[in-house]
């Protein structure tokens, strides 16, 4: 399973790299929302963990974009962010995304909340390459 990690933050995102790749998935890295979308249609991805708050285009641009997209609105999406408000955490749910994760996060919280949303995912008829 291939997953799209998109941060602004070059630190971040090599320490969610790190974490996935320990728990057997494989990765692509994108700096923010528009770098997202335009390496999206080549990553072959699975799945997105994005960051809300990023320059360009922020995690909520993003997710909206990908569900207004019928290539994308299905890709199950992953808030990872410093937000804990619930306001912020009830925006990201709102636009489309599957979970809400407040940083710092271990390798072990991320691969539950994937396993979750999966698990979610598959339940409801979902179609993903995993």
């Amino acid at each position: 399973m291939k997953i799209l990690i998109v941060d602004d933050c070059q630190t971040t995102r090599k320490l969610l790299g790190i974490y996935l790749k320990s728990k057997g998935f494989e990765v692509v890295y994108a700096e923010n929302g528009l770098d997202a979308l335009e390496k999206l249609p080549s990553a072959d991805v699975n799945m997105v963990m994005t960051d809300l708050n990023m320059p360009y285009m922020d995690g909520l641009e993003l997710i909206r974009n990908l569900r207004a997209d019928e290539n994308w609105s299905g890709l199950p999406v992953i808030m990872v962010t410093t937000e804990a408000d619930p306001e912020e955490r009830e925006k990201a749910m709102s636009a489309g995304a599957n979970g809400y994760m407040v940083k710092p996060v271990s390798a072990d919280m991320v691969a539950q909340n994937i396993k979750s949303i999966l698990k979610d995912f598959f339940g409801k008829g979902g179609a993903a390459d995993a």
